[in-house]
């Protein structure tokens, strides 16, 4: 094997410095590569909005940072809703043991029973959010959605859920579900760095994710601002005068909006 082989065959070390360097490029890619998805879901988003709906946002696991990010934070829209897997404690009635069974995303039923407490109206726009895009509930909540004629906006990997068999038994996948799909660009099994030996280090997801919502947030902005509507957004509480003009927009979404404590 000759010098350069050899070096070639190196991989670089695990670093922060390489995470950074590998991450950015990525997240500069998918700026310019998803502009045009983006522009569809920052559509689904202020027609949602210009109809007097919400946005209803769901998620397990790590993706339910995706859903934080769209549903009620400083910055975003009011109108949007977190729906969540202890809504089935909060709002349900279960016993709060229940959320402890690892398998409970697994169970078939659940999906249906959150959309039901969640109560959305037909002009409310269903975001769901899964790396994978496979798991019971994501599926069964995506169909469920569709189903009642609500309009379907994904967050996923590509490269994930098309390198794994689907698990629901439609056989369908988010992807295969929604009116747009947003991609994360995240690797199979979401990791960005190999570790010597096998595996992987440094989900990048969250990242990605991240900077795909607040892109479409800023784009359904500019959208309802051309149209002469004034986009119902946030202020942070922690500024003078936030919590209680915060209080004041929410009142025209009463009832159909939750701001639990965590």
């Amino acid at each position: 094997m000759s010098v350069e082989s050899a070096n070639e065959s190196v991989t670089e070390p695990v670093s922060a410095d390489r995470f950074a360097r590998e991450g950015l490029a990525v997240l500069h890619r998918l700026t310019e590569s998803a502009r045009a998805d983006v522009s569809d879901a920052a559509t689904l988003i202020a027609d949602c909005v210009r109809a007097d709906g919400v946005v209803q946002a769901f998620g397990t696991g790590h993706s339910q940072a995706m859903v934080l990010e769209l549903a009620g934070r400083a910055g975003g829209f009011v109108p949007t809703n977190r729906i969540q897997m202890a809504d089935l404690v909060l709002f349900g009635g279960d016993h709060p043991g229940g959320l402890d069974d690892p398998l409970l995303e697994r169970e078939p039923g659940i999906a249906v029973r959150l959309y039901e407490l969640a109560a959305p109206r037909p002009q409310d726009l269903f975001v769901v959010v899964s790396n994978s895009g496979v798991n019971n509930v994501i599926v069964e909540m995506a169909l469920h959605a569709k189903e009642r004629g609500h309009r379907l906006l994904a967050l996923t990997s590509l490269a994930h859920t098309h390198s794994v068999p689907a698990t629901h038994p439609s056989g369908k996948k988010l992807a295969d579900l929604a009116d747009v799909v947003l991609d994360n660009a995240a690797p199979r099994g979401d990791a960005l760095l190999e570790l010597p030996g096998g595996g992987a280090v440094c989900a990048l997801s969250t990242l990605t994710g991240v900077m795909l919502v607040q892109m479409t947030v800023a784009e359904a902005a500019a959208q309802l601002l051309a149209s002469g509507d004034r986009p119902p957004v946030y202020v942070s509480a922690n500024v003078p005068g936030g919590f209680e003009g915060n209080l004041e927009l929410e009142k025209r979404y009463a009832g159909r909006i939750r701001r639990t404590a965590s």
